[in-house]
């Protein structure tokens, strides 16, 4: 049976691994019944400690997007496009282009 400390150290390897709870418990050899238990016994346990707020600048906005999207070809012909055109088309174009 895993102590506390061991449980508390495989849900935070769990967390950082980027792995299903199901993939991690395989890698570990872990009951996944079991893990999920323990997961959901951390989840239950209240918050403590006093919430830090964390001082935040409100700066201008940067400069406004382009309302076009300009295409310029090697042969000095230019092609104008609205920002909003689905990138599959502008990628099918450009196959056609070529």
């Amino acid at each position: 049976m895993a102590t506390a400390t061991e449980q508390q150290d495989h849900i935070q390897a769990w967390q950082t691994s980027g792995l299903t709870q199901a993939a991690y418990c395989r890698q570990h050899g872990l009951n996944p019944t079991t893990f999920s238990g323990w997961w959901r016994q951390v989840r239950a346990r209240p918050v403590t400690g006093t919430p830090e707020l964390l001082p935040i600048q409100v700066a201008a906005a940067g400069p406004a997007l382009p309302d076009r999207l300009v295409l310029r070809l090697a042969a000095g012909h230019q092609l104008e496009l609205p920002v909003a055109v689905a990138p599959g088309w502008v990628a099918e174009l450009l196959r056609c282009l070529s």
